[in-house]
């Protein structure tokens, strides 16, 4: 058994070595949810044995020791760390901890979103920039005024009257679209991609030249003043956020007062559920006391305030070890890269696959089998390997190649010249391209057919019940209730399930076909042109690509699926088998209604799936997009709709209407829409 001292010790040494990767080389290897349990278990043992608490401890200090590359620069008010919540009883907790000090409960608390970037320090003299520079060890940091004056957001001279020297606090970060852009220039180079936004931010700020750092898209928002000569009476920190913002710092919207603890933790509740509309990274929720007297009166423990707590979310990129790279073989033939990790809990799941994308990715992000890996799972998507942490790298770990040869059919992998994407060449003979053409079939993106996942369809490949998608409507299911699992219930629900995927839109069916380059918004567009899967059929390439919004390359992928013959007869066996392949026509609906305009849809409408609401619109003449831009004529809102895109819309003043206007234009038209738009 560890010694209590011997453990100690070791977990200073690792944690000191993190730290330094973390802070000065912007190379991390290990994620910072295991940091922060390593500095977790190091508290909990020094203060069961107080003794062992020295002070070089990681525990007695409040940041790093800063790094050599750029000049030191000493802080006028040091820089704090701040304590960790990580559930609503650790709020409680603080909670009470203020009560008592105060003896009475604060009047309000300033809720602002924790950015996962790198904090910095801008000093003002006379309202002139003259300094700027990084966090270091909250006492001393390093001078990167040069590049800090880069970022457009950071005022070089502040609006008004400005106070005789005024230090504030900030987080420089870099945007998703910005983060996105970056790496694919990298790819562009032949370069190694960065695993994640925030060390790419921090790589970014400790550049030697400007140039680079002005070229990379990061941007700042203040979140606190430090110090300050001269400027007025400031009773909050909503005050003196708004005096900031007054001043041409960039505030950060999202930040709320509130004035109860339940108010604090609806704030929380409602930042994590909304993480992934922001467009950029936030890993927990900020709480302050608002009263800068109470501040003053609850003071600083040895490295952080009693004034204020970081809710952390739970951890969406984890470290772990690559134990394989293997190939899936989709229903579009397309060889897909796969890692089998060491299984790690992210995201709120275990995982022990995540996607590699495509074989250039693998080759990019240089990841090797045996490698130490950064995974990323956010909400419901699907994990993916960032990256590797190349500094953890022992040497053993071994390169990867895409087979030869298709490990489910025998058959070749080729890869096209000009496409990123390598292939087996087994056609429907690839028992795995079978099994994902029919599971994307029956997906909800597909057909929609409930109780027909992997495991089912597994079942019925197997035991020679089905071969292709005609056959799932034609099948005896009662055949299951042989089957371990499968009693009267459950056989009638498939059925049900089957008998009303017969009568979905034609568009879904065209969609459920995959075929290359068809997704919902084209199948929508192809079958108002035809009418139905059978006149698209008998078209020529001309006749498709003549169609508005369909190009060349779509309308080669449309008439080669047409025109292989056993496509053809899979079109007739569903025609049979009583699947609808043509749309009645509503001839109350005007074509031409919305024609020339352009939506996007946020959140859930009452009445409508996101697919109905986007296919009324284009039966209706008008377009139905993803992301809010110039073009758009106006933002429809359900419930739950986006942060970002609503901001956007505000932001551009583009028009945001309800569900109810939304119906109200789908009879009226354009004129439904507020006189403004």
């Amino acid at each position: 058994m560890t010694k209590p001292e011997d453990r100690v010790e070791q977990l200073r040494n690792e944690i000191r070595e993190h730290a330094h990767r973390y802070y000065i080389l912007d190379e991390p290897t290990v994620s910072d949810a295991q940091f922060d349990e390593l500095v977790a278990e190091l508290r909990r043992l020094e203060a069961e044995y107080p003794d062992l608490i020295t002070p070089d401890s990681p525990t007695q200090r409040v940041g790093t020791a800063i790094g050599d590359l750029f000049a030191p620069v000493r802080h006028l008010r040091p820089l704090f760390s701040l304590d960790n919540a990580d559930s609503e009883s650790d709020l409680d907790a603080w909670h009470q901890r203020l009560t008592r000090q105060l003896g009475s409960e604060p009047d309000s608390y300033s809720c602002e979103l924790k950015i996962d970037g790198l904090a910095v320090v801008l000093t003002y003299r006379d309202g002139l920039l003259t300094t700027g520079a990084t966090r270091g060890d909250g006492t001393t940091g390093e001078d990167i005024t040069a590049n800090l004056r880069t970022i457009d957001s950071v005022p070089l001279k502040l609006v008004g009257e400005a106070p005789a020297l005024l230090e504030v606090r900030g987080e420089v970060y870099m945007p998703y679209e910005a983060f996105e852009e970056l790496n694919k220039r990298q790819a562009e180079a032949e370069q190694r991609l960065f695993a994640n936004a925030r060390n790419a931010a921090a790589g970014s700020v400790r550049q030697k030249d400007p140039a680079v750092t002005a070229s990379r898209g990061v941007d700042i928002w203040i979140y606190q003043m430090g110090h300050v000569e001269g400027g007025p009476e400031l009773r909050s920190h909503t005050e003196t956020m708004d005096y900031l913002a007054s001043m041409g710092f960039r505030v950060n919207p999202a930040s709320e007062r509130v004035e109860t603890l339940g108010a604090v933790k609806a704030y929380v509740s409602a930042a994590e559920s909304r993480r992934h509309d922001e467009p950029y990274q936030t890993d927990g929720v900020v709480v302050k006391v608002d009263s800068l007297e109470d501040q003053a009166r609850l003071g600083f423990t040895a490295k952080a305030p009693r004034w204020a707590i970081a809710y952390k979310f739970p951890p969406e990129e984890q470290v772990t070890t690559l134990r394989d790279i293997q190939i899936n073989i989709g229903r579009t033939g397309a060889a897909t890269p796969f890692a089998v990790l060491e299984p790690v809990f992210v995201g709120g799941a275990t995982v022990g696959m995540a996607t590699l994308h495509n074989e250039d990715q693998v080759a990019l992000k240089d990841v090797r089998i045996g490698d130490q890996v950064v995974v990323r799972r956010a909400g419901d998507v699907i994990p993916e390997v960032v990256g590797p942490v190349v500094a953890a790298r022992s040497g053993d770990e071994v390169p990867w190649r895409m087979p030869t040869y298709c490990p489910f059919c025998g058959n070749p992998i080729t890869r096209a010249e000009g496409e990123a994407v390598a292939r087996c060449t087994g056609g429907f003979d690839c028992p795995s391209r079978v099994r994902e053409w029919l599971f994307h079939f029956a997906s909800r993106g597909g057909m929609d057919i409930e109780h027909l996942g992997y495991k089912t369809i597994d079942m019925l490949l197997g035991d020679g019940l089905i071969s292709d998608p005609a056959d799932i409507f034609t099948f005896d299911v009662d055949e299951l209730r042989e089957r371990e699992g499968w009693g009267e219930i459950s056989v009638n629900n498939l059925r049900s399930a089957i008998e009303d995927a017969k009568d979905r839109p034609v568009a879904r069916l065209l969609t459920a076909l995959g075929i290359r380059h068809v997704g919902g918004t084209m199948a929508r567009v192809l079958v108002r042109a035809f009418g139905g899967v059978s006149a698209l059929m008998e078209a020529t390439e001309d006749e498709i690509s003549a169609v508005e919004g369909v190009g060349p390359v779509i309308a080669a992928a449309v008439s080669e699926w047409f025109s292989d013959p056993s496509n053809r007869e899979l079109v007739e066996k569903l025609g049979a088998a009583g699947v609808r392949l043509v749309d009645p026509v509503d001839a109350s609906v005007p074509g031409d209604l919305l024609e020339g305009a352009t939506f996007v849809i946020s959140g859930t409408i009452e009445g409508f799936t996101r697919e109905e609401a986007q296919a009324a619109v284009e039966e209706r003449g008008g377009k139905a997009t993803g992301s809010v831009s110039g073009k758009t004529t106006a933002l429809i809102v359900g419930e739950s709709p986006g942060a970002s895109k609503t901001r956007k819309a505000e932001e551009l003043g583009i028009p945001i209407i309800d569900g109810d206007t939304f119906r109200e234009m789908l009879d009226a038209g354009l004129s439904a829409l507020p006189v403004d738009a």
